[in-house]
């Protein structure tokens, strides 16, 4: 039995959804789906209709993708009626979500709580002392402006960074109520860290990418590994003996056909038995 990982499946793009669709059966594991699924509240559920026979369990955490109230979306929803339609129907099929108890795992290892979790970010992972509208500004510097100023919406909180402090305060309070003696494999679309944060093209998009507010978290939770997505930047990270895993699929040039996205699931439990020897300076690359 295994606990798999994937995100940013991006299934509005053909190729991604008949890809998606060929993945093959794995009924007895887990699999997460840490978000940017899709735009749309209807292929979401035809996702999670299709990948549900095919594994397990599901669970889910949501992308900013999913958060976009686009035009012509199903659902005029903003915002936090946005993001509860979509635990609504995440659990109409069945699937986990950062609104549910957090299941155990019932494979083999010590105890371990798999933690699905809704952050956001705050643009703190801009350069220091910046206000949200300075690190907006810029990115704009480098033509760099993400679509989420436009289509993700807070309501009813007065911004994005309020939004994410209120679920970072309501994160650190169900993860300090973890029994003791269980570890925990944390999910979250967006990375906990900005040394995690690589965009060697885009490099001032980083204020759309988390918020510092997580950074310790490896070290004030029994953090065992850290599943994100968002930047389409595989890899594999230990900081202080925690695995970070980015799990990324991405737009149709991220990946390669071959593979399918099979060749793309992490395995995130059991996962490697050791950390990188003493003195490893980098990341583990998946191309």
């Amino acid at each position: 039995m295994k606990l798999l990982a994937i995100s940013d499946l991006h299934v509005d793009y053909g190729s991604n959804r008949d890809a998606v669709e060929a993945l093959s059966p794995h009924p007895d594991d887990w699999l997460i789906i840490a978000g940017d699924v899709t735009e749309s509240e209807d292929l979401l559920a035809r996702t999670l209709q299709m990948l549900g026979p095919r594994f397990s369990k599901l669970l889910w955490v949501p992308g900013n993708h999913e958060l976009w109230t686009v035009p012509g979306r199903t659902s005029p929803l903003r915002g936090t009626a946005l993001y509860e339609l979509l635990v609504s129907i995440c659990r109409d099929h069945g699937v986990l979500t950062p609104e549910d108890p957090y299941p155990v795992w019932p494979g083999d290892g010590p105890p371990t709580i798999i933690a699905p979790a809704f952050v956001g970010y705050d643009y703190s992972f801009a350069p220091n002392g910046l206000t949200p509208a300075e690190a907006v500004a810029w990115a704009r510097v480098e033509h760099i402006i993400a679509m989420d100023e436009r289509l993700l919406h807070p309501d009813p909180y007065p911004s994005r960074e309020d939004w994410c402090h209120a679920r970072c305060a309501h994160t650190e309070e169900r993860l300090a109520a973890v029994p003791e003696g269980h570890r925990i494999v944390l999910i979250n679309h967006w990375p906990l860290r900005r040394d995690l944060v690589r965009l060697f093209r885009i490099p001032r998009y980083v204020p759309w990418c988390g918020t510092r507010r997580t950074e310790d978290w490896h070290l004030r939770f029994p953090l065992h590994v850290v599943v994100s997505g968002h930047l389409h930047m595989r890899a594999t990270d230990w900081r202080d003996h925690v695995r970070f895993e980015e799990v990324a699929l991405g737009y149709p040039r991220h990946w390669h056909r071959k593979k399918g996205v099979d060749g793309y699931l992490r395995e995130i439990l059991p996962g490697p038995e050791h950390t990188p020897p003493s003195g490893w300076g980098g990341p583990v690359w998946h191309r």
